[in-house]
């Protein structure tokens, strides 16, 4: 394969992310946003690496993002259910701040 197949699959990517963080249906729906940005710039990394022939930098950089991107589903989930704990919805538009309860 080549580089710009990569960079295709990761603009695809990073366009299907941004187009679920910007419908904001639900609190659900952004986070998944999220990851497949941060998944769209980890395989720009590694592609990046692999067709410039250098070392390992760019798998370092995808881990980096990886491990990243797992402490931030965590937290974020952690947050969607204290959010619908309290107020038994999901949806963004319901939280004007986050002082709201």
């Amino acid at each position: 394969m080549s580089l710009v197949a990569y960079l295709v699959v990761a603009a695809l990517l990073m366009v299907a992310g941004l187009a679920m963080v910007a419908s904001r249906r639900s609190l659900i729906h952004v986070l998944i946003g999220l990851e497949l940005v941060l998944n769209a710039s980890a395989l720009n990394f590694v592609a990046f690496d692999r067709y410039s022939g250098g070392g390992q930098e760019g798998q370092l950089a995808a881990l980096f993002v990886i491990v990243v991107a797992a402490a931030e589903a965590a937290l974020g989930l952690a947050i969607v259910l204290h959010a619908y704990s309290s107020k038994g919805s999901i949806r963004p538009d319901d939280f004007r701040s986050l002082g709201d309860s």
